[in-house]
Parts: C-alpha cells; sequence; structure tokens
C-alpha cells in the first residue's frame, strides 16, 4: 500500500512541471499556429504573478494575454510583431528576457560588472597582503624561547 502511494506520488510530481494554464477553449485549431502561441506565451511575463510566462499563469490579466496572443497571430503577426505589440502596450517589463537595449543595457551589465569588480578587488587586496608579509620580517627568537623550542624538539625526538 505504501509502496502504491508513494509511486502515485511520485507520478504526480513528475508530471507537474508539465502542467500549463492555458484552457481547451483558447487552443488554436491550426497546430503551427498553436506552437508559435505557446512559444510566445513563454517569453511573456504575467502581471499579476511577475515571475511566471503567462503560459504557466491561471490568473485572469494571463489568460487576456494568451488570447491577445492567439487573436494576433490569427490576423497574421510574426512572432516580432506580436512581441512589439506587446511591448507598446505593456512596457519591456512585459518580456521575461528583456531586450538588450539602451534603456536595459544597466540591466544586463550590472552582474557581470559586479562580478568583475569583485575579482578585482580581491585580486587586489591578495596583492596588497602578500607585499605587506614580504615587507615585514619577522623578528629572531629571544634566548628563552630559543629554549623552549629546544626543550619541545627533544620531547618529541624521544617520544617517536
Amino acid at each position: 500500500m505504501r509502496r502504491m502511494m508513494f509511486a502515485i506520488v511520485a507520478l504526480m510530481l513528475l508530471a507537474a512541471p508539465a502542467v500549463h494554464a492555458v484552457q481547451p477553449d483558447e487552443i488554436m485549431s491550426d497546430p503551427v499556429k498553436e506552437a508559435r502561441a505557446r512559444e510566445l506565451s513563454r517569453e511573456l511575463r504575467c502581471m499579476v504573478c511577475q515571475n511566471q510566462s503567462i503560459d504557466d499563469s491561471d490568473a485572469p490579466l494571463a489568460r487576456d494575454l494568451r488570447l491577445l496572443v492567439r487573436e494576433r497571430i490569427a490576423a497574421g503577426d510574426s512572432n516580432s510583431q506580436v512581441l512589439d505589440f506587446l511591448v507598446a502596450r505593456y512596457g519591456e517589463f512585459v518580456l521575461l528576457r528583456p531586450r538588450f537595449e539602451r534603456q536595459t543595457m544597466l540591466l544586463w551589465l550590472l552582474a557581470p560588472l559586479l562580478l568583475a569588480g569583485g575579482g578585482f578587488a580581491l585580486w587586489r587586496q591578495n596583492r596588497r597582503r602578500a607585499r605587506e608579509g614580504a615587507d615585514v620580517p619577522t623578528p629572531p627568537l629571544t634566548p628563552d624561547e630559543e629554549a623552549k623550542l629546544a626543550a619541545l624538539m627533544s620531547e618529541d625526538a624521544k617520544s617517536s
């Protein structure tokens, strides 16, 4: 019985990523156009959920956007025309992967610049430490320290 429950739960978890929010009444009759609509839906952000594509979201606004994408495809628009229409209407935020343009340059370049800056700071700190360590001479041992060291070394030699 436990194995059966485990198998059912495992199957449900494996099937969960394949579930999409597209309703049967939204699906286009032409499979090629439907594939284009699904592809575009995966590139568009749900304005309610924000980190989900409209293809995965159950929000009413996502449904409206899916229908709008299908409407534009049925009207004969290309993929880029559909995306341009939605960007003009909702702004760059509607794209899950914003385009590399002047307005989004900081968004795209900030992470690599921070990574390079951090690497440069670590390299510089490492060089500074190495330079400071090389400049400082180690003071010689005092006679008392030399006696303690000799005692420790002779104890170590006797024990082995």
